[in-house]
This record gives C-alpha cells, structure tokens and sequence, in this order.
C-alpha cells in the first residue's frame, strides 16, 4: 500500500494576489484598460495585506498583465499577445547553449505554418514591404566588405513580415521571441560558411513567390527548407554556441 501522497503547499500572499487579479481579468470583473480598485479594498477584498499586494502587483507588472502609471494607479493593459508573451524571451534566454537546435525546431515549426497562413491573407502592401526589404539585403550582399549585421536585420525584418501576415497575434509573438534567440549562432554561420548568405537571399525570394502567388503549400515547403538548414547548421555545434564574432 503506498502512503498518500504530500499535500501542496499552500499559496503564499502574493500568490494569491495574482491569482485573485488574474480571475477578476477572466470573469469580467476588470477588463483591459481598466484602473485597479484602490490598494486598500483590493487588498481587503483578496485578505492579503497591502505589501503582499504590491508584490503580487509588481509581479503582474513584468508579465505584462498590469502597468503603473505614475501618480495615476495601476491599470489592466491591452492584454495583446505580443506583450503577455515578450517574458517568453527572457526564459528562451536561460537555455542552455546545447539546446539552441531544439529552439530552432520550435521556431520551424512555428514558421511553416505562419508562412502558410500568410499566403492566404497576406496584403498587396506587406508583399511590397517583404519585395523591399529584399531588394535592400540584395544591394548589402554585393558590397564589398558584407555587413553581416545589417543582413541579418534585413533577415529578421523579412520573417517578421511574414509573421504578423499570419493574422495570428499569438504566433508571431512566439515566433518573435524564438526568432531573437538564435541570431548569434545565424550570424556566426553567415560568417562560417562562404556563400551561404546569398544562398539564404535565394531561399527568401522563393519563399516571397510563394506567397506572392499566394501558395499555402509552396509557403510552408519553402520556409520548411530554408529554417531547416539553420537548424542543421546549430545541430552541429556539437553542444556550444560559439560567442558572436568581431566584425
């Protein structure tokens, strides 16, 4: 017979905070936009006391949820996707140096099927937008020496793009917080490998004719190939991620 199982410690005061706050958001209670009751009923009101207030306040503050306006309270915020999921990055941030691969499969993953949604809702304009940004990371790569920063803005400019063209807020906050974590190790193979930034640009333009012709399936099929050279790329690491380069 096996002996019953530990009770779960009970939730500390700021806890409770969160979570009181975080339920009157979802029943309606505060909706966004809306000011926060005064510190002294909402701390009644959850039974903490007004320090465990503050820092359950402050916590929902770095996750977004909440902003302080100086001399005028605390107010719920828009509650939009790309700022609930901006800490994403700083956890992104704390992996370590050998799991940089499986991130870039995460972001694959998610790419593809950005890619393919844009296809079918992406704007004349956007399409203008993206032909821009290539037509200016085609002029850097003929210069002589290449600016492998500025390419690989022009890069991150281009994906990002295609992302918000998704018409998923939620996707591409996601992909924008993967996307930054593995610029080091993207730029490092720009430099690494000769060619393989006018390989990359190749990649891109077909990428653009796909949605151009606004082909879900060429979308995903083109953007699937082109992440997964970089992926196989970080794959060979071998466990470390090389720190970015002198330029």
């Amino acid at each position: 017979m096996t002996g019953a199982s530990p009770a779960s410690p009970a939730p500390s005061q700021s806890e409770i905070v969160v979570d009181g706050i975080k339920h009157m958001i979802m029943d309606g209670r505060l909706a966004p936009g809306d000011r926060l009751p005064i510190e002294k009923d909402l701390a009644a009101r959850l039974g903490v006391s007004r320090g465990s207030l503050r820092e359950g306040v402050r916590a929902l503050v770095v996750t977004g949820v909440l902003e302080t306006r100086q001399g005028d309270g605390t107010y719920v915020t828009a509650l939009d996707p790309g700022r609930l999921l901006s800490p994403i990055g700083f956890l992104v941030d704390l992996n370590r140096p050998e799991n940089i691969a499986d991130l870039q499969s995460v972001r694959r993953t998610l790419e593809t099927e950005a890619a393919a949604r844009a296809a079918l809702r992406i704007g004349d304009a956007d399409i203008a937008a993206a032909e821009q940004v290539l037509s200016a990371m085609g002029k850097l790569l003929q210069a002589e020496p290449v600016d492998h920063e500025a390419v690989m803005d022009a890069d991150i400019e281009f994906h990002r793009i295609i992302a918000a063209a998704s018409g998923n807020a939620t996707l591409a906050a996601l992909i924008e917080a993967l996307a930054g974590r593995t610029v080091r190790a993207r730029l490092w193979r720009a430099i690494d490998e000769k060619g393989v930034e006018l390989h990359t640009h190749a990649e891109h333009q077909a990428i653009l004719t796909a949605l151009r012709t606004r082909d879900p399936d060429a979308a995903r099929l083109r953007m699937g190939v082109h992440l997964l050279g970089v992926e196989q790329y970080m794959s060979g690491l071998a466990g470390h991620e090389p720190a970015a380069p002198d330029q």
